[in-house]
């Protein structure tokens, strides 16, 4: 089993990727570090353990993170796509109380960032960190440790948009669109990572049919994905965006893609080169990568390692996978 710390900011997409990375035999979740994004960080830690209580997963640690960016002013969180709670409106309205025995019913000791540090230097060249929220958390752990990249076996992104339009600008989508600076910073440094933005996510589309199918057939853990997507299914359909205006009601699972590409990578084709993320402007959280060697043109691009970016997927197989093991396992790392 691999090793994995999610990095984490739930979120509808978000309680997907945790599900799946908890249902699948070759990963073994560790903590979900919380960052700032779909909603406040208060909302995102409590919703983590909530949902690892509900999944059945007891040996997963929480530790809460960053409240806001790197550099910038926080902008507004997005609970008009995942709901005024982060998590489809499903937050029990009653007081909700965790199972005491489980690891995530407390804070962890250490803050996010402190935390990547510690289990990256407990198991040197053995976790991989999955970021799928701002990266404001990565940067922080990077600060704490530079040799982190080499500590890691690898960096995993949920981000960005080359050629596909943005998601909250027609430039930018909302992970690297929150914290810029962060996102630019980590392709700034030599390490083994990987985006896995829009120009894939978009391609991965579950269909509400097969949320119904979750919902039917993966326990405790798929009534309440099935549950929990209902408005974010809405707020796709109103968009226009779940597989055109005339096709059945769809949702696009964004953070469960950057699980899938860490355990099957075959299933993804990347481009290479110096990338950078606009840090502010109209074009703010602006993926760029170059990929016809124009380094020597401007400082801006001098010196920068090559990062790889996500261009294509086979969306069949990874859609199916992802149904499998929530309908198959419907069941979490007890």
């Amino acid at each position: 089993m691999k090793p994995i710390i999610l990095d984490t900011d739930p979120g509808v997409d978000d309680a997907m990727a945790i599900a799946y990375a908890l249902a699948h035999p070759k990963l073994e979740l560790l903590a979900l570090t919380t960052v700032f994004g779909n909603t406040n960080v208060d909302a995102t830690t409590r919703n983590a353990s909530w949902l690892l209580d509900r999944f059945g997963a007891r040996r997963v640690d929480v530790a809460r993170g960053a409240a806001t960016p790197l550099v910038q002013a926080p902008l507004p969180h997005s609970e008009f796509v995942h709901g005024a709670d982060g998590i489809g409106g499903c937050y029990p309205v009653e007081p909700y109380a965790l199972d005491s025995t489980a690891r995530h019913a407390s804070l962890h000791r250490l803050a996010a960032a402190e935390y990547i540090v510690e289990a990256a230097r407990a198991r040197p060249g053995e976790i991989t960190l999955i970021a799928v929220g701002p990266m404001t958390n990565v940067a922080a752990a990077l600060a704490l440790e530079p040799e982190l990249p080499s500590l890691l076996e690898s960096l995993v992104v949920m981000g960005g948009a080359l050629d596909e339009p943005g998601n909250v600008t027609p430039a930018a989508e909302a992970n690297f669109f929150n914290d810029p600076h962060a996102a630019d910073l980590l392709m700034g440094v030599e390490w083994p990572m990987t985006v896995v933005g829009l120009d894939v996510t978009h391609k991965i589309m579950i269909a509400d049919s097969d949320l119904d199918r979750v919902g039917a057939q993966g326990g405790e853990t798929g009534r309440l994905i099935r549950d929990t997507s209902r408005f974010y299914v809405d707020f796709y359909s109103t968009k226009g965006a779940a597989r055109g205006e005339d096709r059945e009601p769809a949702c696009a699972m964004h953070d469960a893609a950057a699980v899938a590409y860490v355990v099957m990578p075959d299933a993804f084709e990347t481009v290479s080169g110096p990338a950078r993320a606009v840090p502010d402007g109209m074009a703010a959280g602006q993926l760029l990568v170059d990929r016809a060697g124009y380094t020597y043109a401007t400082d801006h691009w001098q010196d920068r390692p090559s990062t790889a970016v996500c261009m294509a997927v086979d969306a069949e197989r990874v859609r199916d996978d992802f149904l499998s093991r929530l309908t198959v396992a419907g069941g979490a790392q007890a």
